[in-house]
């Protein structure tokens, strides 16, 4: 699929990082079963939790309320209400989820995760990666290509700029 639309592009590089920062997480969940944190002091382990801090408090917030408020408008009044209804939920359960994991990161980020946080890091972790991919799919699939088609180079510019203010 190649998107015309520099919004288009810029929310889809926006999801291709978000994917490789899940798939970092998920080899980290791999290595590490729900009852066996890593070691304290790994310096991998810090720069994930870091990277999970940094892109969910400045990035997935935001991404969500750019979508919400002015790309999902656009797709509703079009006729893809279902979609964006969808969308609005999936946003809604994802969230929390993300922002819950940013706390435990936060706690295990400079120190060894204590055993119980570990455990819920693990759970919260395999849970988002698995939302936020299936999520992110649905973007690709069919929000993209559909503001790709809808939007003309005016809306796409102003669009643009909205996104680049709110960075």
């Amino acid at each position: 699929m190649e998107l015309q639309r520099h919004v288009c592009r810029t929310l889809h590089d926006d999801h291709a990082a978000t994917i490789a920062l899940l798939e970092r997480l998920e080899v980290l969940l791999g290595r590490h079963n729900e009852r066996r944190p890593p070691d304290g002091g790994d310096a991998t382990v810090a720069r994930l939790m870091k990277d999970i801090i940094f892109i969910v408090e400045t990035e997935v917030g935001s991404h969500f309320a750019f979508e919400e408020e002015f790309v999902f408008p656009i797709l509703a009044s079009a006729g893809d209400r279902e979609m964006t209804e969808l969308l609005v939920a999936e946003h809604g359960a994802i969230l929390p989820l993300a922002r819950r994991l940013v706390e435990l990161a936060k706690s295990g980020r400079d120190a060894a995760f204590a055993a119980d946080a570990w455990s819920e890091f693990h759970r919260t972790g395999a849970e988002l990666i698995e939302r936020l991919v299936s999520h992110i799919q649905k973007e690709e699939m069919g929000l993209l290509p559909a503001l790709d088609d809808l939007l003309d180079d005016s809306a796409d510019a102003a669009l643009a700029l909205e996104m680049a203010a709110r960075r």
